[in-house]
């Protein structure tokens, strides 16, 4: 325990959490029991199921256009873990009672759609993918696991384990406009363009969905309210600024 982390100085640091209250503070027994947060939640473990399914799919395929032996071999260990991941979650939903093609079938669509319309066309806009789409996504679902109940927040923040890839793009990406700056305007403006089309495919996902919907804006799981969302997009939006500089380029 660092002096940081110290009981003395808990009190004092506003980055302290709250102790959970509501259904936060359930198991998934006790929370479970109320059907539209039943439905929230398969709604939820289904859309992270393809999403890990798909990013599996995406790593494996970008895998072609690395440059480098060793550059193969670390993306085809990345989309492994993706894969694991996939496999908990399915499981996860098998063990609850849910057919896992069933919930993961209303996102099949959403998700198709934004890797149909953000294909990268070289190694480094792959990256800057999987960076930037990857870590929107992850930023979105861990607001939400706030407020889920412990053994489904448990699971929701051990799939959103990093797999490696942020490291390792921000290195390759970095080294890539070092070698030849010019490419950097071009990333910077491919990076936006993948933002703006994760936000807009989430929102509509969850405007589909009333179950995830209701979730965000109240009246299951202690879930936001309309400002808290708003504040929620804020923060994912100052992270991805965050990553963004990281990569050595303008949000």
């Amino acid at each position: 325990m660092t002096s940081s982390d110290s009981p003395e100085n808990a009190a004092e640091n506003p980055e302290t959490p709250a102790a959970p209250t509501g259904v936060a503070a359930m198991d998934w027994a006790a929370a479970s029991a109320d059907p539209q947060y039943r439905a929230a939640v398969v709604d939820l473990l289904g859309a992270l199921a393809y999403g890990e399914l798909a990013a599996f799919e995406r790593l494996a395929e970008d895998a072609k256009l690395a440059p480098t032996m060793a550059d193969k071999a670390e993306l085809a260990k990345m989309a492994s873990a993706e894969f694991h991941h996939f496999e908990r979650l399915r499981d996860r939903l098998a063990e609850i009672g849910e057919e896992p093609t069933q919930a993961m079938e209303p996102f099949v669509a959403a998700y198709d759609g934004f890797h149909k319309q953000t294909a990268p066309s070289d190694w480094l806009e792959g990256l800057v993918k999987a960076y930037v789409g990857d870590s929107i996504a992850s930023d979105f679902y861990r607001e939400v696991a706030a407020r889920l109940d412990s053994d489904t927040r448990a699971l929701v923040l051990a799939v959103l384990d990093d797999t490696g890839h942020g490291g390792f793009a921000v290195e390759k990406v970095r080294a890539a406009i070092e070698a030849d700056p010019r490419v950097g305007g071009r990333l910077a403006l491919w990076a936006r363009r993948l933002m703006g089309e994760a936000l807009s495919q989430s929102q509509r996902v969850v405007a589909d969905r009333d179950a995830l919907s209701t979730m965000l804006v109240g009246g299951v799981a202690d879930g936001f309210d309309l400002a808290e969302v708003g504040r929620m997009f804020s923060r994912i939006t100052e992270a991805h600024t965050k990553r963004m500089a990281a990569l050595g380029l303008a949000a």
